[in-house]
């Protein structure tokens, strides 16, 4: 029986997603599109997951974009097809209420770093390498790299890596801004739970509104961005969390949040 091309751990209230193709560097097919749509859904409706970790099988590679061996076989309408999934998979990782945390642990090229770009928080180990080495393939990055990328590391930056396809190590990555960290040897996945779990300790209403508003802030005018915030934070209002929170620092205890 084949393995699964995903496979899920659940550890308390997170959730670890792993890539499992490393026969093929865990390169993206359009099949391990397909499932991951269907595991982030479920992610969606289950009030018990409060963050999300994505990382690859083994210690080669995180994801090394498209299957190529499958885009050489595809007809026209079909690779159309593949991009379009792509991009829209990524889109609903960006999108996911619950924050998404990505452990690099190896290669992450062309779709491997528009994958881990669409996260909201990257941790690579330190032999990590990431790249979006599209056009030496004669393509340009279509799962939202060449609009995830200047937004993280600045225009100019954006442009060199892209234009070159050059690949950077971890150590660079973090030095451009392109991971928030780069792990200690052998812990990436301990230190990436460890923030994780950081994360999922507190309000879960308030985690998501906070997400939900860097997110959209981020795309307009500070006016405009200012007022919804306080959008998101009327949310908070109403909510038992709130109310817990408040009643804990008066007992000078640690608030035990519900999500409600």
């Amino acid at each position: 029986m084949d393995e699964p091309n995903i496979l899920t751990e659940r550890k308390n209230s997170v959730l670890i997603v792993t890539l499992n193709r490393p026969r093929y560097m865990n390169a993206l097919n359009i099949e391990t599109l397909k499932d991951g749509k269907k595991i982030l859904t479920d992610i969606y409706f289950d009030p018990d997951i409060r963050v999300v970790i994505i990382t690859g099988a083994g210690d080669k590679a995180f994801c090394a974009g498209a299957d190529l061996k499958e885009r050489e076989k595809m007809s026209e309408m079909e690779v159309r097809h593949y991009i379009k999934t792509i991009k829209d998979t990524l889109v609903d990782i960006e999108n996911l209420s619950k924050p998404v945390r990505c452990a690099i642990n190896g290669l992450a090229l062309g779709g491997g770093t528009e994958l881990a770009m669409a996260c909201d928080i990257r941790i690579a180990a330190p032999h990590a390498t990431m790249g979006l080495t599209e056009v030496t393939l004669g393509i340009i990055p279509a799962g939202g790299g060449t609009q995830r990328l200047p937004r993280l590391v600045g225009i100019g930056k954006a442009k060199e890596l892209i234009l070159t396809g050059r690949r950077v190590s971890a150590q660079e990555a973090l030095r451009i801004g392109l991971v928030n960290q780069v792990a200690l040897e052998g812990k990436l996945m301990e230190n990436a739970i460890e923030m994780a779990e950081d994360i999922a300790k507190n309000a879960p209403f308030a985690v998501q509104q906070a997400k939900f508003a860097i997110n959209r802030g981020h795309e307009i005018d500070l006016s405009s961005g200012l007022a919804l915030e306080s959008k998101a934070y009327e949310v908070c209002i109403p909510t038992k969390d709130r109310v817990e929170a408040l009643k804990a620092f008066k007992e000078k205890r640690k608030p035990e949040f519900v999500g409600e």
